[in-house]
């Protein structure tokens, strides 16, 4: 049997000894994160759209572009990763879009030869319209109706993940410890949505899997081990290149 390994690949790896007090404050802490973000989420959406183009007529998506807007992903899931998203690291996010092996959040993407013309048209919207309810689920969009009192509902509008976080905060607040089933189930829930990202981003043709593949390790997906020389990659060796995975390759299981 042969199993097509997800050309996206999203990892973490929760710290051994968390701060019980840090994450209280990390909303500040990562302010100067968020405006970067801000900056690099409008040049993500200008660049995906010229793309979009790019890719309907020739069938490829510029690499330069690509190097960029995977970059901003990942820059966008270690902020993530430390912050309100999973909390699974004390260790301050580096100010890069490059990959930073040494950091214990990671993100890859395998960079496409070929994408479908006609895919292009439909995929970032009408194929895409399940998976953003499901990860609106996760991330917020919907109410989380916690109580009623008093004629009143009082909501909860973080989704699934706010909500495992904020559960994780409290019992690392009293025992000093994260749970780790909870840290699993949230890591799966991220790794779900930034397939989503990828793939309405135009980075992947195939369809996201409906499938929630829980762990810091990306069980959906074989590591991404052979990668193309320097002089393939451009001015950067493999380990700095901007985009995730770019001339990295993945290769299929069979068993």
């Amino acid at each position: 049997m042969s199993t097509t390994t997800y050309p996206v690949r999203v990892d973490g790896r929760l710290d051994d000894r968390l701060n019980r007090w840090l994450w209280l404050v990390k909303w500040l802490l990562v302010l100067p994160h968020l405006f970067v973000l801000v900056a690099l989420w409008i040049a993500f959406a200008v660049l995906s759209f010229v793309a979009f183009f790019a890719i309907l007529f020739t069938g490829r998506y510029p690499r330069s572009i690509f190097d960029f807007n995977v970059g901003v992903l990942r820059w966008t899931w270690r902020v993530d990763f430390y912050a309100y998203s999973a909390l699974g690291t004390d260790k301050y996010p580096p100010f890069t879009l490059r990959e930073v092996p040494t950091y214990p959040a990671h993100l890859e993407v395998e960079y496409p030869e070929h994408l479908s013309r006609g895919l292009v048209l439909v995929k970032w919207w009408l194929l895409a319209i399940p998976q953003y309810i499901v990860v609106g689920f996760f991330v917020g969009g919907g109410t989380w109706f916690a109580s009623q009192a008093d004629n009143r509902t009082w909501g909860w509008g973080g989704g699934l993940i706010g909500l495992l976080v904020l559960i994780a905060a409290i019992a690392l607040l009293i025992t000093g410890r994260y749970p780790q089933s909870i840290f699993d189930l949230v890591l799966g829930m991220n790794r779900w949505a930034l397939r989503v990202a990828a793939y309405a981003g135009l980075m992947v043709d195939q369809y996201p899997p409906f499938r929630l593949d829980m762990g810091g390790d990306d069980p959906g997906t074989t590591r991404l081990q052979e990668r193309r020389p320097a002089a393939e990659a451009g001015t950067f060796g493999p380990a700095d290149t901007p985009g995730a995975a770019v001339g990295i390759r993945a290769t299929d299981t069979t068993s």
